[in-house]
């Protein structure tokens, strides 16, 4: 390798050691609280399609001794793609590098992390829809080929230099798959979509996370709570949690429907799960926008929010629970809307 790129190579690696982070999945994990991702598959609730195709996938990569395809998981932001990511590296028991889209400014980024990438290592690229597309192209080839060609100089004394990498896997993450160019999204082996859990997958995933946080909860108790976590885990955790807090405060053994009610009150969400932000978009378009149509940008505008957080956090659950509708002309909300905010 030219004296002068590795160089460069490692002054970027030692400037974005912030950004990327590495750990060998197989040591052993410290049980805590702290984390609530499941530990193995059998721990890994729901996605049945999903992660049925990838663990016939590993097996294949295991039984050829070769290194896992590259995989792709698009879908709304909480549903377990980080979660099956870090299950794959520890099933392969390989290092797991994670790094976010957007984190990676320059092609040296990427190319110092790709350089130091162990055969059968996995690249988690979170957000990848957000790569700059001068950095998505150098991912081309090292994707197909395990190499990368940077150009070094500039003008008439331009030369390209190759560099071979290590076999890897990567695996992408991204909440908006259509954002994504065709000729990366056709380098993915695996491509597939979370879809939002049933209230049956995330009592299970409560019931076993509440023995974590050791709380005392019943079956109806369980399934009110689900009612109010949008079909979504990270949120069903996340509740879960400020669960915990109520009732260690007050000093509650076993938590009864009003507990509840009074916890979720403090949490600012309804009993059909929307919060704060959710029921300030729906007053919005019908206090402002006569129920609509109207178009993101102004719903932006009118509620001093970044439109990719309407459109990302708020709009999916919505249109999932048919509160609202996008139109050519916008978005208009739904009689079971106006029915909901009637109640409140």
């Amino acid at each position: 390798m030219d004296i002068e790129l590795a160089s460069k190579i490692s002054h970027t690696a030692k400037k974005i050691d912030g950004i990327v982070s590495s750990h060998l999945i197989s040591e052993t994990e410290k049980k805590s609280e702290l984390s609530l991702r499941p530990t193995d598959f059998s721990h890994y609730i729901g996605q049945d399609y999903i992660k049925n195709n990838v663990s016939l996938m590993i097996d294949s990569a295991r039984s050829r001794n070769a290194t896992l395809d590259h995989m792709l998981f698009s879908g709304p932001p909480g549903l377990g793609k980080t979660s099956l990511a870090l299950l794959i590296s520890k099933s392969m028991n390989v290092n797991h590098h994670v790094i976010s889209g957007p984190a990676l400014e320059k092609k040296g980024d990427l190319a110092s992390i790709l350089t130091q990438l162990q055969t059968g290592d996995i690249l988690f690229i979170d957000e990848i829809h957000r790569l700059p597309i001068s950095i998505e192209e150098i991912l081309y080839s090292a994707m197909e080929d395990f190499r990368i060609d940077i150009i070094i100089g500039q003008g008439p004394s331009a030369r390209t230099m190759r560099i071979d990498l290590n076999a890897f896997s990567l695996i992408g993450a991204t909440t908006k798959s259509g954002m994504l160019s065709a000729p990366l999204r056709d380098r993915f082996v695996g491509n597939f979509h979370f879809e939002y859990y049933s209230s049956q997958e995330l009592e299970k995933i409560l019931a076993m996370n509440s023995k974590i946080l050791n709380l005392n909860l019943s079956s109806s108790t369980l399934a009110h709570i689900t009612e109010r976590c949008r079909g979504t885990p990270r949120i069903a955790n996340r509740v879960l949690r400020r669960i915990r807090d109520y009732c260690v405060v007050k000093n509650l053994v076993d938590l009864d429907k009003a507990d509840l009610i009074q916890a979720f009150k403090l949490m600012d969400i309804d009993s059909i799960g929307l919060d704060n932000l959710d029921r300030k978009f729906l007053k919005t378009m019908r206090d402002f926008y006569q129920g609509g149509p109207v178009g993101i940008e102004s719903m932006a505008a009118t509620l001093s929010e970044d439109r990719e957080t309407l459109e990302t956090v708020v709009e999916p659950f919505l249109l999932k629970e048919g509160l609202i509708i996008r139109t050519s002309r916008g978005r208009v909300l739904t009689q079971k809307s106006l029915d909901h905010l009637g109640t409140i």
